[in-house]
């Protein structure tokens, strides 16, 4: 009779629950879910308040991901906080959101920025919205630095890759049991070191998702911020290389006015900044240095910031800095006397494991390759993305013209060199969009507003393949300039008529 009692309130306490609730009680192996609430209808609030699973504080955007406007109000939605321990010494945060009514039926995932350290609740915010259920990692750490890797490998494999991939794995057992059905399809999201999870996904987890988005990808992380360390180090030589605002605005027009109208449009953009020669020695001071001109030191540090970081074999590092997008430069504001963390984490932590490693032993060809042996598993570089491709899966690469932050002609390079190894003729399930004006995934003067996320949707579910994506400007909380993002190596080209700030009056094509 006792054990009847019983078992009728813990039946009548569960019944009591809500759906979501009873996430709480869910076992998964290495899963432990510290958080299932029901969150009511009701404006999105950039100081989400911390789940036991996110870090503590009022969560920052992290850079990365797909250029959008952020929501304003949010449907009922399903809470869910979980740490995963894939190995003894992980300690992997994330957070699923689960729409309460109208679920798409999809999955998206959502990547980070930077080191990661922090769950990307802005981006989750927008996905949920779009009824998608949604979800977000910190990769296993806390924090925006490599801190975190000194002595723990467990934990820079979980930051290089697993996070993300045990993250969809669970969330889409949790999908399961919270609607009683899986998810039909699922997407990734991300922009920066999300544009490299998103990579690392296609690479190493092919059948994870069916839609993939990589937007301004670090693709090859310790590459990246090796070349960052060897640019800075070369600034460094030449110490009165810095530029004031006046001189920074003095470059930036002259490369505007020697180039902008190549595209056949005077609009302050360059559709194909490579088309761009624009030799910065032309500004050099002839009769004492002024606002008007530049010195010797300091048109070679723009020469500098041009220059691709190569090897002593030649072997390209990555990139330098594209013409035209000269006005958001941060890089020659400053004079450096130093190598902060950062950057040169990956190389003194992620190489060397010693956090008192001195930057005055830099050396390209050696650090580059030693640090790719110790944790050259974080880059995602490979080429062959058959197994995604058989696997259906569509993949869409985007990438500002205009970036100050990672310099666009590696993600050309990459886009190319997946063409070499695969055959040239793969638009049927990848492509590269090249936005001119765009900054750091977002911003700058260029057309940043754009769904690739819809443009992805009706190509894997209606196989409509996105022969143009539109794009727009917004100032002052109105559209003034809408523009066709066209798949690489096409630009859009002005018709001859018409307002060049519509988009109809634009067309891709190859020049």
């Amino acid at each position: 009779m006792f054990r009847f009692a019983t078992f009728l309130l813990a039946s009548v306490f569960v019944f009591a629950q809500s759906p979501c609730e009873n996430l709480k009680s869910l076992s998964i192996p290495m899963v432990t879910i510290t958080s299932a609430v029901s969150v009511a209808a009701g404006p999105y609030r950039q100081d989400v308040p911390a789940a036991p699973a996110a870090q503590k504080g009022a969560p920052k955007q992290a850079k990365g991901g797909a250029p959008q406007q952020q929501p304003t109000m949010l449907p009922a939605y399903c809470r869910v906080a979980a740490t995963l321990a894939p190995s003894s010494d992980s300690d992997i945060k994330m957070e699923l959101w689960l729409p309460a009514s109208d679920w798409n039926g999809k999955f998206e995932a959502v990547g980070g920025g930077g080191w990661a350290g922090q769950i990307s609740f802005p981006a989750m915010a927008t996905a949920l919205q779009e009824r998608y259920a949604t979800a977000s990692t910190d990769t296993g750490h806390e924090g925006g630095n490599a801190d975190f890797a000194f002595g723990h490998p467990e934990k820079i494999v979980d930051f290089g890759y697993r996070a993300i991939h045990e993250m969809t794995l669970k969330s889409k057992e949790i999908i399961r049991s919270y609607y009683g059905r899986a998810a039909r399809l699922s997407y990734f999201n991300g922009c920066s070191t999300g544009g490299r999870q998103a990579l690392m996904e296609v690479q190493r987890y092919p059948e994870d998702f069916d839609g993939v988005i990589a937007g301004a990808p670090a693709n090859a992380h310790i590459h990246l911020h090796a070349a960052s360390v060897e640019r800075n180090i070369e600034l460094m030589k030449i110490p009165d290389h810095v530029l004031s605002q006046a001189k920074q605005d003095l470059l930036a027009k002259s490369v505007l006015a020697a180039c902008d109208a190549l595209d056949g449009v005077k609009d302050g953009l360059l559709t194909n900044p490579r088309k761009c020669t624009f030799d910065p020695s032309a500004l050099l001071c002839k009769n004492g240095d002024s606002d008007a001109c530049l010195t010797a030191p300091q048109v070679e540090g723009v020469k500098i910031a041009y220059r691709d970081v190569k090897t002593s074999t030649g072997e390209i590092v990555w990139t330098g800095f594209e013409r035209g997008g000269e006005a958001g430069w941060t890089l020659l504001r400053t004079q450096q006397t130093s190598i902060g963390p950062g950057a040169l984490d990956s190389i003194r932590i992620l190489g060397y494991q010693d956090k008192n490693w001195d930057w005055h032993n830099f050396n390209l060809d050696r650090d580059v390759a030693f640090a790719d042996e110790k944790a050259g598993y974080i880059n995602a570089s490979a080429t062959d993305l058959s197994a995604f491709k058989n696997h259906g899966g569509k993949l869409v690469l985007y990438h500002g013209w205009s970036d100050p932050a990672i310099s666009p002609g590696n993600t050309v390079n990459y886009y190319s060199a997946v063409l070499s190894k695969m055959g040239q003729k793969q638009d049927n399930w990848m492509r590269l969009y090249m936005v001119p004006g765009m900054q750091h995934c977002r911003g700058g003067p260029g057309p940043d507003q754009f769904s690739v996320l819809g443009a992805i949707e009706r190509w894997r579910e209606t196989n409509a393949a996105p022969e143009q994506i539109i794009a727009s400007h917004v100032s002052n909380n109105r559209v003034d300039m809408t523009r066709p993002l066209c798949p690489y190596p096409q630009v859009a080209v002005y018709k001859g008529s018409g307002s060049t700030n519509d988009a109809s009056n634009f067309a891709c094509r190859v020049q």
